[in-house]
């Protein structure tokens, strides 16, 4: 309903028990299959931006797999220590969310074309012109390597970063922009999931709860958006997320 669901997952994995890098790595195996059916309900929004797309892939691969090599071979009371701060950005980035999208979508390219109908996306007025494509340039694919590598450290946002990013270097409108997110974000995942499953720190009875509770919860979050104000789901997330940062300094 309102994205930001491992600020609340990820508090929870250490309430039960598990250290901060187990709780982590847990979570990313857990939600990664999760983002396959987004990117795959989209994928005739990724029509002329084949190219593009996977030259992004291949970096966000890449940035994957250094942000997860880095939280597995750090220190796990360094990582312990940045945690309260990784919560904190991921809730200014959750706070920045719609904001983020209305400047996405007011794109040079956000000309008339099909109405959106994804209710995730809250202004009827952006539209998806059928020639609005992405051009991944130096910049982008810096950029896009940075996001990477948090991804696979931490990743709560993650999303919202790459959405910023892809509308900072890009024309294409929001909707062809949401789903080169979902699909970066997905490689992102998987690639970071892979290692985490070799790495011993993964408590798979948690894992595989989640994998299945997700799917089910975001079946729900579909549904429940059309009758709830995700602004009011998106404050409580917020909230969450603030709580479990004091709690970590207290």
């Amino acid at each position: 309903m309102a994205g930001g669901g491992t600020i609340i997952s990820f508090p929870t994995l250490q309430g039960l028990g598990l250290s901060a890098v187990s709780a982590n790595v847990t979570n990313t195996v857990a939600l990664s299959s999760g983002m396959l059916s987004g990117t795959y309900t989209q994928r005739a929004d990724l029509a002329g931006q084949a190219r593009a797309v996977r030259s992004l892939l291949v970096v966000a691969a890449a940035g994957g797999l250094g942000g997860s090599v880095l939280l597995l071979t750090i220190p796990a009371a360094a990582f312990r220590t940045a945690v309260p701060y990784l919560i904190l950005l991921a809730c200014v980035l959750l706070l920045a969310q719609d904001r983020l999208k209305r400047l996405v979508g007011r794109s040079p390219a956000a000309t008339a074309g099909p109405a959106i109908t994804d209710p995730a996306i809250t202004d009827p007025a952006i539209t998806d012109p059928a020639t609005a494509t992405l051009s991944a340039g130096t910049g982008l694919r810096l950029s896009v390597f940075a996001c990477s590598v948090y991804g696979g450290f931490f990743g709560a946002g993650l999303g919202i970063l790459l959405l910023a990013v892809l509308g900072l270097f890009t024309e294409a409108n929001l909707v062809r922009t949401n789903v080169v997110k979902q699909a970066l974000a997905f490689v992102i995942n998987v690639v970071a999931a892979a290692l985490f499953a070799f790495s011993g720190k993964v408590d798979w009875v948690y894992a595989a709860l989640m994998a299945v509770t997700s799917i089910a919860g975001a079946a729900a979050g579909a549904r429940l958006v059309r009758r709830v104000d995700p602004r009011v789901f998106r404050a409580v997330v917020v909230l969450v997320g603030i709580a479990a940062a004091v709690r970590y300094w207290v």
